[in-house]
């Protein structure tokens, strides 16, 4: 029981890492694609869709492969979800565009209260008086580090609430088909991804004209351009497959929470590599919202502690209704001759 603690704890350290890491590497290796000072590639949403496209490619040969197995999901279920993900990259990419880099930053941060209600109202989801206060001071520390001119404008506001929206269903969606379907985080990403990428594929150069008053077909590739955008593909496909394996381990919440980490390391990086600047204030934010991640990391096991003395012992070793359903749905699909009592795996 221990070593299978143990081991669960290590995957969910090397899930969060992977995405902490890549997320960071992307963003690093975008600013350099995108920037004046680097290869001016101002095509964010075409850009997203290679992403896409890659991580389906992915996907695609690791099902030819048989590496990993493609169970069913209702198509509407995928297309709705597809245009969800997609409204969250166009609501971001508008909002950035629209708003100051303030009032981005407050929408972002808000993310983690509309993720906690939109929980609540979907999944009944109730968090104790600890978690409430840690996911506070997180975002009071982010909030300190990141938030500088705030302006806002009517356009500007309607493209940032839909941003923070369909970003928060988005994430809890993720964990709500996982579970539904007790599909993996891989399996679901692979099965996403084709959609996502037709779409922004199709549509995104439109955006991105839209945007930027330029059209991709003018932009002039060069070789250090392209190996910008082979490796921001690349790291792409670790940061979309981390990003489905950690809301599948923890929850959209702790996946906003911790999050912020990354902000952390970026605004780091961006000190250490682009010569930004790093005030006392920045300094200060930092230090309050690491201290908010240690105390949400605190509260959430101190909560899961509390919930198992609380329930039955019974309670532990009873199944779900949607354990039960899978259960008989695989004892019908093996014949009767096959089944011998005390050969059930659990």
């Amino acid at each position: 029981m221990e070593s299978e603690k143990k081991a669960s704890s290590i995957s969910n350290v090397g899930a969060w890492a992977m995405n902490v890491v890549s997320s960071v590497g992307i963003i690093m290796a975008n600013k350099q694609l995108m920037s004046n000072n680097g290869y001016a590639f101002s095509f964010a949403s075409s850009l997203t869709g290679f992403h896409f496209a890659v991580t389906a490619l992915v996907g695609l040969v690791s099902n030819a492969t048989g590496y990993s197995t493609s169970k069913h999901v209702p198509l509407w279920e995928l297309i709705w979800f597809s245009l969800v993900a997609n409204m969250s990259i166009t609501g971001m990419n508008f909002s950035l565009m629209l708003n100051s880099v303030g009032f981005y930053q407050i929408s972002k941060l808000s993310m983690i209260p509309v993720v906690c209600v939109m929980e609540w109202i979907l999944h009944n989801k109730h968090y104790s008086r600890e978690v409430k206060m840690a996911v506070v001071v997180v975002v009071i520390g982010v909030g300190v580090c990141t938030v500088t001119d705030v302006k806002v404008n009517l356009k500007g506001f309607m493209c940032a609430c839909l941003a923070v929206l369909s970003t928060s269903l988005q994430q809890i969606s993720i964990g709500s088909l996982q579970k539904k379907y007790s599909i993996g985080s891989f399996e679901l990403l692979s099965k996403t991804a084709p959609i996502q990428a037709l779409f922004l594929l199709i549509l995104g150069p439109f955006v991105d004209y839209y945007l930027s008053g330029k059209l991709i077909t003018n932009y002039k590739m060069s070789s250090g351009a392209l190996l910008c955008i082979i490796l921001s593909c690349s790291l792409a496909v670790f940061c979309n497959v981390s990003q489905y394996l950690c809301i599948g381990r923890f929850s959209a919440v702790s996946f906003q929470v911790l999050g912020h980490m990354k902000t952390v390391c970026v605004l780091t990086l961006g000190w250490l590599l682009f010569d930004s600047e790093l005030t006392f204030k920045n300094i200060m934010g930092m230090i309050i919202a690491v201290l908010g991640m240690v105390i949400y990391s605190w509260a959430v096991e101190a909560e899961k502690q509390s919930t198992s003395k609380t329930l039955p012992h019974h309670a532990k070793n009873s199944m779900t209704e949607e354990e039960i359903r899978l259960l008989k749905d695989g004892l019908e699909k093996i014949p009767l001759k096959d089944v011998e009592l005390g050969e059930a795996e659990g």
